[in-house]
């Protein structure tokens, strides 16, 4: 994964909280709750209450570094994490505009949050221990780059530049659905293998291949190149190692020993690395057709 180095980034899509205090009470998670925690989130639940989690997100935590004064160009998002998701926010989303003008829709932007162990968003205190998620109270992508290193401490992911897009691509995939009323589908519906919950994170994961697809073919449209040089096949392979990573199988054997998947809300392992895969190798979101 390489960035145009002379590329310019719009950190304006980025609202960097790292050192500021939010204050509200944290998300009890961990291992175990990750997933039921993120879909409560993801659904506009408020699920705060007592714990205290919260992972350190590295020297930006401290308010040193900022995103608005860091992170201008492609050299940047290869140098530094955070850079890295300003990159990959600009580049999901300038794809998805141009998605989205073909098919003659107007795509709405949405900002992504970045913040060190806790924040407020309209779906309730986000914490670091819940992990990435897509509010649809406010439309906006919530993250503790954190959490990137407990991809590999935590799931055991390999980790890389790619596997941290995969994330970033990901929470976009929701909002893509939600300004298509995919989102309506779900309703009650939230838990089991074959639940709308868990097709709507696999659709998701399919659109994070599509984007993947187009990354380094979408211009942008001040430079007219795109923002990445390139997307290799070590690079996919991060990604679809992160997928695995996360599945509800893999979470559910790590921290509990056994597997159920009558409380899955995401999908398998084998589940998310193939709607990855395909909506990788179609390039096409009409290829994402998890509910049939």
């Amino acid at each position: 994964m390489d960035f145009d180095d002379d590329a310019e980034l719009d950190s304006s899509q980025v609202d960097d909280r790292r050192g500021m205090s939010r204050g509200g009470l944290a998300v009890g998670g961990g291992a175990v709750g990750v997933v039921g925690l993120l879909i409560a989130l993801f659904f506009g639940i408020d699920v705060t209450g007592g714990g205290d989690g919260g992972s350190p997100a590295g020297p930006a935590a401290s308010g040193s570094q900022d995103v608005r004064g860091d992170c201008r160009s492609g050299a940047d998002a290869d140098a530094r994490t955070d850079c890295r998701v300003v990159g990959v926010v600009n580049s999901v989303q300038e794809y998805w505009t141009s998605e989205f003008k073909a098919e003659n829709r107007t795509y709405q932007p949405a900002k992504t949050v970045l913040f060190t162990s806790r924040t407020q968003s309209a779906c309730g205190t986000a914490d670091s221990d819940v992990g990435p998620f897509y509010c649809p109270g406010d439309k906006e992508v919530y993250l503790d780059v954190g959490f990137f290193r407990e991809l590999s401490s935590r799931f055991g992911a390999k980790g890389g530049p790619f596997a941290q897009a995969y994330v970033v691509a990901h929470e976009y995939g929701h909002h893509v659905q939600d300004l298509l009323g995919t989102m309506d589908k779900v309703g009650d519906d939230r838990r089991g293998a074959d639940s709308a919950s868990v097709k709507l994170e696999l659709q998701a994961d399919c659109y994070a291949g599509v984007w993947a697809r187009h990354a380094d073919s979408t211009p942008d449209e001040k430079t007219g190149r795109p923002l990445l040089d390139k997307v290799t096949p070590a690079d996919i392979d991060d990604a679809l190692d992160a997928a695995a990573a996360v599945g509800d199988d893999r979470i559910q054997q790590g921290s509990q020993g056994r597997v159920d998947p009558d409380t899955w809300t995401h999908g398998s392992s084998a589940e998310r690395k193939r709607w990855f895969t395909t909506g990788y190798r179609s390039g096409k979101p009409a290829s994402c057709s998890t509910f049939g």
